[in-house]
């Protein structure tokens, strides 16, 4: 197997590394194309509107690695369009901070498995507490085998996955609500800042994402990159399309 890891946090995050070291364990050849500083928050952006800078750079033992100023989703397509080289799979994070509900639509780990499905490569999506990735790393194993053994992949193509610090289980979940309050500070007469904070979101169902995390289960939550309301389509067509 052929494995291609991106993030959104960039080359330097402190977890990539051991995601790298996992990764080494399941796949024949790892390569990995992340974006030379943090790129949070930017979905699915891609930047064709200037030249990029792409650097290879050595910093693990028998990986290729390459620093790309720019967005998860465009490390994905470099590593397919740019390199010209085909991949099994794409693992994006382990992202610090989860990446739940209605807030995944903002999120830059899941862009880059959404580019992945674009191009036809499953891709599993793969987010933490900010504060303390250690459990998320030794749970690596176990959620591989999880998907192995229930042929996850087979079944469907892109995931994504929140992991607690200590998980009690895995469960397939939906996208729930929203899961961070947003607001923006003023700093001063013509500056903001916009800030975060998780909050507890008004789901009842427990098999969204939101509730299975607080319940210190892992979250895997099949993911589609089509916009389309299939039954609004199918209601709209048979009405007006006469």
């Amino acid at each position: 197997m052929k494995l291609l890891i991106t993030n959104d946090d960039g080359m330097m995050a402190p977890v990539l590394p051991h995601l790298v070291a996992f990764a080494k364990t399941v796949a024949d050849e790892v390569v990995v194309v992340a974006p030379k500083v943090e790129q949070s928050g930017k979905s699915h952006a891609i930047d064709f509107t200037r030249p990029i800078e792409i650097k290879e750079v050595s910093l693990f033992e028998g990986v290729r690695a390459y620093a790309m100023d720019s967005t998860p989703a465009d490390c994905v397509r470099f590593a397919v369009l740019g390199l010209g080289e085909k991949f099994d799979l794409v693992l994006s994070g382990i992202n610090r901070g989860f990446n739940l509900g209605g807030d995944l639509v903002y999120s830059g780990t899941a862009g880059a498995v959404f580019e992945a499905g674009r191009l036809g490569i499953p891709g599993i999506a793969l987010s933490t507490a900010p504060d303390d990735f250690s459990g998320a790393v030794a749970s690596l194993p176990a959620l591989y085998d999880y998907f192995i053994k229930n042929q996850l992949l087979e079944r469907h193509a892109w995931y994504n996955v929140n992991l607690p610090k200590q998980p009690r289980g895995f469960r397939i979940t939906r996208q729930g609500g929203i899961y961070y309050t947003d607001e923006f500070r003023r700093l001063d007469e013509v500056t903001y800042e916009q800030i975060g904070a998780p909050a507890r979101v008004t789901d009842t169902d427990p098999e969204t994402d939101v509730l299975t995390l607080f319940a210190d289960y892992v979250s895997i939550t099949p993911l589609m990159a089509k916009r389309t309301d299939l039954p609004a389509f199918e209601a709209l067509r048979a009405l007006l399309n006469q």
